[in-house]
């Protein structure tokens, strides 16, 4: 008993120091628009001229939240270099699911921030047609950054190249495809994510965070 607690220590040591740095760095570009999406839409309804840079950021960073679904890749990987079963169901599984569940629960919530905002504005039609919208800008953001590699800063540090890689790779059918079948793949995810998220605060009495006031009313 003994030696498989030990041996599971060191394949936490192991798996940590191979994973800790991307993890922590991956949930902070996350947790950027789903920060920026309550200062944005949490609170009056002015949008002066820092609203709208603090929109642009929102939307270049919020690929960075889905984003984190990729990283099953590593998953996959550690799975395949650890030969218990024990410690792939104890260690493994938990540590990355806890981590693509947190990242991609930041870009659930990050959006219904959004479409509270658009119901107190009188905007709710258009919730829908919004968040089909962002997961298709997410889409593509996702390729950039698994493929080509690109940041959400590339769009000021190297606008130029990042254009020219949107006209040349997304003409290609591989390219399109991959688009696509991410965009579906987020789109499923988001709204059974979002049901769960909307049962959970049902729940707890806090449904005020997804219906404002005037909205829930009705």
């Amino acid at each position: 008993m003994r030696e498989r607690v030990i041996a599971l220590l060191k394949t936490l040591k192991w798996i940590l120091s191979r994973n800790l740095g991307r993890i922590v760095w991956n949930l902070f570009l996350a947790f950027i628009p789903l920060g920026l999406s309550f200062w944005l839409f949490r609170r009056g309804r002015s949008r002066p001229v820092v609203w709208w840079l603090g929109f642009v950021v929102f939307l270049a960073f919020l690929p960075n939240a889905p984003y984190i679904l990729t990283d099953i890749i590593h998953l996959i990987y550690d799975v395949r270099a650890v030969d218990s079963v024990w410690t792939v169901t104890l260690v493994v599984f938990p540590l990355h699911l806890l981590f693509i569940l947190s990242g991609f629960e930041a870009y659930v919530i990050s959006l219904m921030n959004l479409g509270y905002y658009l119901q107190r504005i009188g905007m709710k039609k258009f919730i829908v047609a919004a968040e089909l919208s962002i997961h298709a800008l997410c889409a593509v953001g996702i390729y950039l950054g698994r493929f080509p590699r690109y940041n959400s800063w590339d769009l000021i540090t190297r606008p130029d190249d990042l254009v020219n890689t949107v006209v040349e790779d997304l003409i290609g059918r591989i390219p399109l495809a991959i688009v696509f079948i991410t965009f579906v793949v987020i789109t499923i995810l988001y709204w059974l994510f979002k049901q769960v998220t909307i049962g959970v605060l049902w729940q707890r009495g806090a449904i005020d965070f997804y219906l404002p006031a005037k909205s829930f009313n009705r």
